[in-house]
């Protein structure tokens, strides 16, 4: 079975790209979590479905800018996710829920199973 090339190398352009886009949505979810509820923005879409997406596109995003080191940030993506939920707890009017904590780290997993498989 042919493997798919990502046309993103180690020192490319677009790996730089993807390494600005992945902190900067991680940047965005440390602020998005830890901001009191009623200065977060809100979307139409389900909870679960923000948290999917935001969390699909950071993983996806710090796969394509570290290419040599899947294993690696899927290990720091998943401890993220960790801190940033168990930070919830210290925030006045923010919760940490047991369903975030489990499907934040296991949509890294799959982004970087993923990612795996393409490279």
């Amino acid at each position: 079975m042919p493997t798919i090339e990502l046309p993103i190398t180690a020192g490319s352009q677009g790996s730089k790209t993807a390494r600005i886009a992945a902190w900067a949505l991680a940047g965005a979810i440390v602020i998005l979590s830890l901001v009191p509820p009623n200065l977060r923005p809100e979307t139409a879409a389900p909870h679960g479905l923000e948290h999917f997406t935001i969390f699909a596109a950071t993983g996806f995003a710090f796969g394509l800018g570290y290419k040599r080191r899947h294993d690696l940030v899927a290990i720091l993506l998943v401890m993220f996710s960790g801190a940033i939920e168990s930070a919830q707890l210290f925030v006045p009017g923010r919760h940490a829920r047991l369903g975030d904590f489990i499907v934040e780290p296991l949509q890294h997993v799959l982004d970087w199973l993923w990612l795996r498989s393409l490279v």
